[in-house]
């Protein structure tokens, strides 16, 4: 390719891929200055140094542990080394991974800056638009030259760590003010694991467990237990102790050398300081094709970083070997319940955590670092009820990406949550190709990610030892791979939930909002703005407005109730007036999603388990909310929460509602606020489809 290239010309790596060579056979890892300019001339940018740099825009390509390089772009100058938390999101930088992006995507992440509006009102105030085409050309380039020089292209001969340009004015050309190239060697990435073993590990037809007391109740007898309480097969079971012959009626046996036939999944709740000679077993034995390492501490202090890294090592190497070896889960690791499986593998006791079913089909997964993430979850909403719950632990081989992946390929499975810690090297990368796999196959994936302030990442490396990385560059990644993202404990568990309730639902952008509470109607409206996206209030029809009228007659309430959206039907509407007025929302073509307050407290809504002032007047009358709003929300394509706002008198009306599927939050701020962030991943993620079939189709 020349030096310098035209706005349409294609852009050819290897002639970057020649300047570096250069550079480093001058002993150097960075361009000089007539190495950048001829990179940069190749780009489609000048070089113009200029005084200050304030009013452009910082354009990097940047390589990350975690994911690689990513695109990143925001102010320049000292604008840029102010605190983002100053800013809202998107509004400082925008990043994305150079694999999943492109010009015209970043383009548009681009113009949400406050950088770029600034240029664009200036353009405004000189006459003139800003011109996009040359930006455009040159993010093309830049993309096409970070994907060939990026860490997990084995091709590439160097990888680039850091490519920035300062000060960048749009214009034709380009011109940036000033520029910095520094690369380095590849390395050499881990050996694939085996993820089709990941099927041995959820549905084993054999099982064997080792650390199992025969006298005591520790981890491993609560485990057993667990799982023949689970209704697994005893005949499949093993427990490997040579000192018994039985132990609560499962047979035992010497050790892996005894076995008669290679073991689908092999459970180690042994101490620590035995796990490293146990797995060297497991891998020279080879006699377990999945393997869930229980113990903690492997890693997650000084003193064992080292041995717990050698032990990844020697696993890792038994996966280049043919057959590829068994995986492992963990270390620090809770274990699995896998309904399917029929098995649980959790050291908690049943009956401290029972696990009814409370979906007519499971149909979700729950991935977790922090097994009692999971436990906290589930014990305060069984409503969740994945079908698989898996403690990830510290990844000493299987990483959350392998996980991702595994799952974005099941049909069974339509919503993967995750609570993550940090990543492994470039496992970022992997996870996010896999969220993206996982939302295209019309899934939908809640991520939490810990970490986000310094002690909290402090915490992260002494629970599983990851790194917690940027919470923000995770943010941006995984949001652009078509993640939903929770900011906090509560937004996962809210969009965990709504996005298992309302899966099959169409979504869109207008709300109607009803109550009996003038406060709920009013806070709806007040909850519809979310950082990044905002619902609004729907227009009724003239048709509409007629149908909610004639309610409001049959019930007395026409001369107290003005028809709206946000619409408060005063406290004396019983529960036929909440749920034909709800429907005659859901039935106008102007709303996409219908939040009602349900009035519990109300004296004229039947929402008591049994009333002593008005006997019968409760849930079990047939013109009960829990009676009435199921089948409306289930003919209904729309979205459609109850907000049950009350103390603990109403939760048998909430739990019966949910019982039978109806999206029901306990509070009127989390409920909104929950469909507004689901609708908006929602909606991205359809037009994330729509992209990505109008790529394939030109």
């Amino acid at each position: 390719m020349p030096p310098s290239a035209s706005r349409s010309s294609p852009f050819d790596p290897a002639y970057a891929v020649a300047l570096l060579q250069q550079a480093a056979a001058a002993g150097r890892d960075t361009l000089d200055a007539a190495g950048l300019s001829a990179l940069l001339s190749g780009i489609g940018v000048t070089l113009a140094p200029r005084s200050g740099t304030a009013g452009g825009l910082r354009i990097e390509l940047l390589n990350t542990r975690e994911f690689g390089l990513v695109l990143q772009a925001g102010a320049s100058g000292a604008e840029a080394e102010l605190d983002l938390a100053h800013f809202r999101k998107d509004r400082a930088v925008v990043c994305a991974s150079v694999e999943l992006t492109d010009a015209g995507d970043f383009l548009e992440r681009i113009r949400r800056t406050l950088a770029w509006q600034r240029l664009a009102l200036q353009a405004r105030k000189d006459g003139h638009a800003v011109d996009e085409a040359p930006l455009r050309a040159g993010l093309e380039r830049l993309i096409t030259l970070g994907r060939a020089l990026a860490p997990g292209n084995p091709a590439a001969p160097f990888v680039l760590q850091r490519l920035a340009l300062e000060g960048v004015a749009p214009g034709d050309p380009l011109a940036a003010a000033s520029a910095h190239c520094a690369f380095g060697a590849p390395v050499a990435p881990r050996v694939a694991r085996p993820v089709h073993k990941i099927d041995k590990l959820l549905h084993p037809a054999s099982i064997g467990i080792i650390g199992v007391s025969a006298t005591s109740m520790n981890f491993g007898r609560i485990i057993l237990r667990n799982i023949v309480a689970s209704g697994y097969p005893k005949e499949q079971l093993l427990v490997l102790r040579p000192e018994d012959a039985e132990i609560d009626g499962v047979r035992c046996v010497a050790g892996l050398k005894a076995l008669e036939r290679k073991l689908d999944l092999l459970i180690v709740a042994v101490a620590a300081s035995a796990v490293y000679d146990l797995v060297d077993e497991i891998i020279a034995t080879d006699a377990v094709e999945a393997v869930m390492l229980i113990p903690g501490s492997l890693g997650e202090t000084q003193k064992s970083r080292e041995p717990a890294a050698a032990l990844a090592a020697r696993i890792n190497a038994a996966h280049a070997k043919p057959g590829g070896g068994p995986v492992f889960l963990g270390a620090n690791c809770l274990g699995v319940v896998s309904h399917p499986g029929r098995y649980d593998s959790w050291f908690i006791p049943l009956e401290r955590l029972p696990k009814p079913q409370k979906k007519p089909e499971r149909n979700s997964v729950m991935l977790s670092q922090s097994g009692a993430f999971m436990i906290t979850r589930l014990s305060q909403n069984p409503w969740l009820d994945p079908r698989y719950m898996i403690a990830v632990g510290n990844q000493t081989d299987l990483t959350h990406g392998d996980l991702l992946r595994f799952f974005a390929g099941r049909a069974d499975i339509e919503t993967i949550g995750l609570y993550i810690e940090g990543f492994r090297d470039l496992d970022g990368l992997e996870f996010a190709r896999a969220a993206r796999q996982a939302v295209l196959a019309g899934k939908q994936v809640v991520l939490y990610k810990s970490g986000q302030t310094e002690p909290g990442q402090g915490g992260v490396l002494g629970h599983t030892a990851s790194i917690a990385g940027d919470p923000r560059l995770f943010e941006a990644v995984m949001r652009q791979a078509g993640a939903m993202i929770a900011d906090t404990l509560d937004d996962f568990d809210d969009l965990f939930y709504i996005a298992g309730a309302l899966h099959a639902k169409q979504v869109g952008a207008r709300l109607g909002a009803i109550s009996g509470a003038g406060f709920e109607a009013v806070g709806m409206a007040d909850s519809i703005r979310g950082e990044t996206y905002a619902m609004t209030m729907g227009a009724l029809e003239a048709g509409t407005v007629k149908k909610i009228e004639a309610v409001l007659v049959a019930k007395k309430l026409d001369a107290l109730v003005e028809v709206r959206n946000p619409i408060d039907i005063n406290p004396g509407a019983d529960d036929e007036a909440h749920l034909a007025i709800a429907e005659a929302f859901l039935e106008d073509p102007n709303i996409d999603a219908v939040a009602v307050g349900l009035d519990p407290t109300a004296p004229s809504v039947r929402a008591l388990v049994e009333s002593k002032l008005r006997p019968g007047y409760d849930l079990s009358d047939p013109k009960s909310t829990v009676h009435l709003m199921p089948p409306i929300a289930a003919r209904h394509p729309k979205p459609f929460i109850g907000i049950v706002d009350g103390g603990r008198l109403y939760d048998a009306m909430a739990a019966r509602l949910m019982d039978q599927g109806v999206c029901v939050f306990r509070n009127v701020s989390r409920g909104t606020r929950a469909l507004v962030r689901y609708t908006e991943a929602r909606l991205a993620a359809e037009a994330l489809k729509a992209r990505t079939a109008s790529r394939f189709s030109s």
